[in-house]
């Protein structure tokens, strides 16, 4: 749950400084909605996981749900990377920063997934539930990961919507109509 923890401040700072401030993708219209549908799609899946994996265990076929969501991520970021090309193109590509950033989310993701590997195959081997299952950790680390799911969720929200250019998407940044 740590390093689940660890991910979300860096996203969060990912996508505050990164994706908000520098490079403004909700202003920058029909050019940025792929990044932004990837972006949102993935902050969906965060929203699962930071919701869940303090309070719940994934037995039996929800394991293999969890897995897939964790595959499904993997798919997205790779995804993004190649769509990032193209969508920041006028930015002249993705900032270094932003890309040592990339890097090192995709370390603690890798790490996160090894750890929780154990618990994945005994979860595996139960009999499919869902069960309220606390994982042991401080309480403040687990309602943390509850305030970063509603969080990555209202990001993913937020995404969706200037990617369907409704309006308002681009606040509190300008339009640049010619993007």
């Amino acid at each position: 749950m740590w390093l689940l923890a660890v991910q979300g401040i860096i996203g969060a700072f990912d996508t505050l400084y990164y994706h908000e401030w520098r490079a403004r993708l909700p202003a920058r219209g029909a050019i940025a909605a792929p990044e932004l549908k990837l972006h949102a799609a993935r902050d969906f899946l965060y929203a699962v996981l930071f919701g869940t994996l303090p309070w719940v265990a994934w037995h039996g076929v929800w394991a293999v749900v969890l897995v897939a969501i964790l595959v499904a991520e993997i798919a997205f970021t790779m995804a993004d990377f190649v769509t990032e090309m193209s969508v920041r193109r006028s930015l002249g590509d993705v900032y270094a920063g932003e890309r040592v950033t990339h890097a090192v989310m995709g370390i603690v993701y890798g790490a996160m997934i090894a750890v929780l590997l154990p618990a994945l195959s005994t979860w595996s081997q139960q009999p499919t539930a869902l069960r309220l299952a606390p994982a042991a950790i401080p309480a403040a680390l687990r309602w943390t990961l509850v305030v970063m799911a509603v969080g990555v969720f209202v990001s993913g929200a937020r995404d969706l919507y200037a990617a369907a250019r409704l309006p308002h998407a681009d606040w509190p940044w300008t339009v640049n109509r010619a993007m």
